[in-house]
């Protein structure tokens, strides 16, 4: 039996946990290979092509694109999933604490959409998956730093769509609501007054199985937002 996926090579970041590994579990059970970059070791998926990497340093970051582009190809579909979260008051929301939220947040996928995008163009066939938030478009207390970061990726996504329209590139941006990752552990949301308890939240393989939705549907059809929350 042949699968959605079958052969596909599927580039997914942040695939250690959480979000991106539900991502890259999920879409090599639909028979993609899976060539996944993360900081920390990443659990055992058959057929996966794995790449330790911090992407927010550049130095690193230039490295390990070229190594996955040399030693790889270029994947059919980019999931862009690493991130970073941060939960506080502006007043406490130091440059640096910014600039982290900037550099996961925006310029690491930029630089991974820029790596491949205009190859997938050349060859008239890709699909390009930004995971973004529902900070992307909703405003909410504390989230100063960490909502920029995610308003601006999801500007950069709305200028993909235009940019490669009609080229066969796909491009889709999937905001998730509040999920139940480690990202929560430092800031303990069922003890805060007006958060989404932990046990209503959405599971990384809600996300999961929405992008292997997107990545599933004939090249014909363009899904450019996909919004999920708790119900």
């Amino acid at each position: 039996m042949t699968l959605p996926l079958d052969g596909r090579l599927v580039l997914v970041t942040g695939a250690s946990r959480g979000i991106g590994a539900a991502i890259a579990s999920r879409i090599a059970a639909l028979g993609a290979v899976v060539v996944r970059v993360a900081r920390s070791e990443m659990p055992t998926l058959p057929r996966a092509l794995d790449y330790r990497c911090d992407l927010a340093d550049p130095i690193q970051r230039a490295e390990v694109l070229h190594r996955i582009r040399q030693e790889c190809g270029l994947p059919w579909a980019v999931v862009n999933n690493a991130g970073a979260f941060l939960l506080a008051p502006i007043e406490q929301t130091s440059d640096e604490l910014l600039r982290e939220q900037v550099v996961i947040n925006l310029e690491v996928p930029f630089a991974i959409a820029r790596a491949f995008l205009p190859e997938m163009r050349e060859r008239g066939i890709g699909r390009h998956v930004l995971i973004g938030s529902v900070a992307d478009h909703r405003a909410f207390p504390e989230n100063s730093a960490y909502s920029a970061s995610k308003f601006a990726a999801r500007g950069m996504h709305e200028v993909l769509l235009e940019e490669f329209r009609g080229t066969g590139v796909n491009c889709t941006l999937v905001s998730p609501g509040p999920t139940d990752t480690t990202a929560w552990d430092p800031f303990d949301p069922d003890a805060r007054a007006g958060f989404t308890p932990r046990a209503s939240m959405l599971h990384p393989a809600d996300i999961a199985d929405a992008v292997a939705w997107v990545l599933t549907r004939p090249a014909r059809i363009t899904v450019d937002w996909v919004r999920l929350g708790p119900a």
